[in-house]
């Protein structure tokens, strides 16, 4: 199978201004073509939008602001890991020879609510996703025995982490007294435990093996992917305290990459509550069930950047259709040994974790330099 790179990269800092996506998707774009000094936008095939405003005609007027014209460009929503599915997309327009350049630019607004399920509309007090939020941290707690204590270090290690992200929206570290004292969503959700919808995008540019060479010195190459949708609805889950398509999505990405958890470096992982880190460390496969919150703690106590080195969801934000690719630019910047107070050591495999609503679908990316 023909390689494909990573091989260039431009973010926004993530933000709660008002400003309209098309600025958003060309100020990411443009610090791309900033960081690319050979890239051309002649040699550009593909340009795919990521994002949940699908609203208007996004991929050609990215392309008409940035002077690309494509062979091919559209739109892909899909929720939370709309930017890995756009990754996947663009993965595959060069495999299968329909493109060799593919830029991919992902981008929303703070006002964005996503795509929402209709029956999510209809949950009670509760909206979505707080609903579910709110049961998974109850069962995880209550499976293993966690205290609200230990899932607030979660928050507490990512607010400190996003303190060396530039592009954070959380420039600020918290306590778990902070936390725990923030506003109370429900019994088990407080406000500091939740990831923020803002204003931000994310660009990457993929491509073949033959092309990667003449734009980047240093690319990173995708070895590994990993996709599994189980359900639309959060009902189908077959537990609340761990994840289905997380699991899945690991599987299939470790064994494309012939990869296992025990070799990857540093990671990101979809902590849009802080819930979400330890569940997906043990369904991923990095620890045994129960055990993610351990590997959260030591981490924190030893100052270790390996997991969600920019500070994660909750401490980056999250606008849904750049997350993805804010979270694989972080993991190339890592593996390039470019990622300034965040880098850790001797990185060489990556991993990208990026889901939508509870873990009913998933996207899971192994890279390596």
């Amino acid at each position: 199978m023909p390689k494909v790179g990573i091989v260039g990269y431009g973010q926004t800092k993530f933000s709660q201004d008002d400003i309209k996506i098309e600025s958003v998707l060309l100020g990411a774009t443009k610090n791309l073509f900033d960081r690319s000094s050979h890239l051309n936008q002649k040699d550009i095939d593909a340009v795919l939008v990521s994002t949940n405003s699908n609203s208007k005609y996004l991929s050609a007027i990215l392309s008409e602001m940035t002077g690309i014209q494509p062979k091919i460009g559209h739109t892909i929503e899909s929720l939370c890991n709309s930017g890995t599915n756009a990754i996947v997309s663009a993965y595959s327009y060069i495999v299968s020879g329909l493109a060799n350049l593919v830029l991919i630019s992902g981008a929303e607004r703070y006002d964005s609510p996503g795509q929402i399920l209709e029956w999510d509309h209809l949950r009670g007090e509760f909206k979505h996703p707080i609903f579910w939020a709110s049961i998974f941290s109850k069962s995880y707690k209550r499976k293993y025995s966690l205290t609200a204590e230990d899932l607030a270090l979660v928050a507490v290690k990512n607010h400190k982490q996003s303190v060396n992200n530039p592009y954070a929206i959380s420039q600020k570290a918290v306590s778990i007294e902070e936390v725990l004292n923030s506003k109370k969503l429900t019994e088990d959700l407080r406000l500091l435990e939740c990831s923020r919808p803002c204003t931000g995008g994310a660009s990457i540019l993929l491509a073949s093996d033959k092309v990667c060479k003449k734009i980047s010195d240093y690319p990173i190459w995708i070895t590994g992917i990993g996709q599994k949708t189980t359900s639309a609805s959060f009902t189908k889950n077959s537990a609340f305290d761990s994840m289905d398509s997380t699991r899945q999505a690991a599987q299939l990405a470790f064994q494309m990459a012939n990869q296992k958890p025990s070799n990857v470096d540093v990671m990101e992982i979809h902590d849009a509550f802080s819930v979400c880190e330890p569940m997906a460390l043990d369904s991923i496969g990095f620890t045994a069930p129960g055990k993610g919150i351990n590997t959260v703690k030591d981490m924190y106590l030893t100052e270790n950047y390996k997991i969600n080195p920019r500070g994660g969801l909750i401490g980056s934000g999250h606008p849904l259709g750049a997350t993805g690719l804010a979270q694989t630019v972080e993991i190339t910047q890592q593996l390039q040994s470019k990622a300034g107070k965040r880098q850790v050591d001797q990185a060489k495999v990556g991993l990208v974790h990026n889901m939508s609503a509870a873990s009913t679908s998933a996207t899971v990316l192994i890279l390596e330099n």
